[in-house]
């Protein structure tokens, strides 16, 4: 926090975005180095002999074949971040920008709870993360099987 309000970011959606690239680091870092890892460092060694250098081996190698890596990784962060509740309400101080988690868990009441309205605001709140697993579907279950057998 004392980062954020040094750079002038505590209270801001650009704070919370820059937290949340903070936090998925590792584990975007850990998807993409096991996805990596099972490809055959014979594609590898043939585009070095083909000429590619490093960023050319990305670049037309590694780039084209790694789209249900970055599937993966989107669906990853996107649910991470969507579902947050606790980095969204420490980073922002101001309820109208804060995350719909929050807005959810704000509708509950102190006396009694009307669940019709919790259940209704938890669907809405979910549904842009079921329309996005079901548009990426295809590439995440590809990528999690990637580099699950070996043959």
């Amino acid at each position: 926090m004392l980062t954020l309000q040094k750079l002038g970011l505590y209270g801001t959606v650009p704070g919370l975005i820059m937290v949340h690239c903070i936090f998925g680091i590792p584990i975007t870092a850990l998807l993409f180095r096991s996805y990596y890892a099972g490809i055959p460092t014979e594609l590898l060694d043939a585009a070095k002999i083909d000429g590619c250098g490093f960023f050319g081996i990305y670049r037309y190698i590694l780039l084209p074949i790694s789209m249900p890596a970055f599937a993966v990784v989107l669906l990853w962060q996107f649910t991470s971040i969507w579902n947050d509740y606790l980095i969204g309400l420490v980073v922002l101080s101001n309820p109208s920008v804060a995350p719909v988690n929050v807005a959810v868990q704000n509708i509950a009441g102190s006396w009694s709870v009307e669940w019709n309205v919790q259940m209704a605001a938890a669907l809405i709140a979910a549904a842009p993360t079921i329309f996005v697993y079901l548009a990426l579907g295809k590439l995440f279950m590809r990528g999690l099987l990637a580099g699950s057998l070996k043959g």
